[in-house]
């Protein structure tokens, strides 16, 4: 995302410059007075130009979404990062819980710290669908997995996974994916990186059926991988990581890390 901007900063820079040498070009064909006049008009397009690229970086957004199968303890999660509170467990959520907040574990720090806004998109198969309405204002993803269920929801949990790593708008925003294992704190917990080999091995299935699939069928925007090798998560379009995390015992660094990089203090 930086690197973008980068490239845009330059191309802006270059137009710029073209526009203000054409301009004292044209310039010059004018009388003194008229010349006042077209300066003072370049000056004020300056400052139009510099106030409209303030507004535009102001822009960026500060939004994160919590995501994945119901169960996963996503909610919890949402809870501590807000207050440092599990709130005694919590039910499925059959609505999207959203707010704005500082990290609860930024409470006390001195300086610029800004404030990030969560959204806890239900798991539900027939509520996932209010997940697109959030992509286009996304800075990031976290996908919740239960460390604990995990091999009896490995392929729904890549379903899932497939879908939103094939995306339009995840893809070309590059938006970074965090898999969050979830209940990792409890004895028969599987590790993440037993969880990360069995999500690549049924994304790798779920992409061998669904290219099998004429394409009038296939409502996926993107396809993932490459041809001809076993796919790994490092071949995606974006950013996707794999990370630990145990959510009634508030252990949420690593996914704390995960939203600071996405939004920038």
């Amino acid at each position: 995302m930086e690197g973008q901007w980068k490239v845009q900063m330059e191309l802006w820079k270059e137009e710029s410059l073209r526009f203000l040498h054409q301009s004292l070009h044209y310039a010059r064909q004018f009388p003194p007075n008229q010349l006042y006049v077209t300066i003072a008009s370049l000056f004020v397009t300056s400052l139009f130009f510099l106030f409209t690229l303030g507004l535009f970086r102001r822009k960026k957004s500060n939004t994160v979404l919590l995501t994945g199968l119901s169960g996963g303890g996503k909610t919890v999660l949402f809870y501590q990062l807000r207050d440092g509170s599990s709130h005694l467990g919590t039910v499925t959520s059959m609505e999207p819980n959203e707010g704005t907040f500082f990290l609860h574990s930024e409470a006390t720090k001195k300086g610029k710290v800004k404030p990030v806004h969560v959204v806890d998109v239900p798991g539900h198969s027939r509520l996932r669908a209010k997940l697109d309405e959030f992509y286009p204002k996304a800075a990031g993803i976290i996908f919740v997995v239960d460390a604990m269920d995990f091999l009896q929801n490995c392929r729904s949990a890549s379903e899932y996974l497939y879908d939103i790593l094939t995306n339009a708008i995840v893809v070309k925003k590059k938006i970074p994916v965090q898999i969050l294992c979830n209940k990792t704190d409890k004895v028969t917990a599987h590790t993440k990186e037993f969880i990360r080999k069995q999500l690549e091995k049924e994304i790798d299935k779920l992409r061998a059926s669904r290219s099998a699939v004429s394409a009038a069928d296939i409502a996926n925007d993107f396809t993932l991988g490459m041809e001809g090798e076993a796919f790994v998560f490092s071949q995606c379009h974006n950013k996707v990581t794999v990370a630990e995390a145990a959510g009634l015992t508030g252990e949420i660094t690593q996914l704390e890390e995960f939203i600071r990089e996405c939004v920038k203090p």
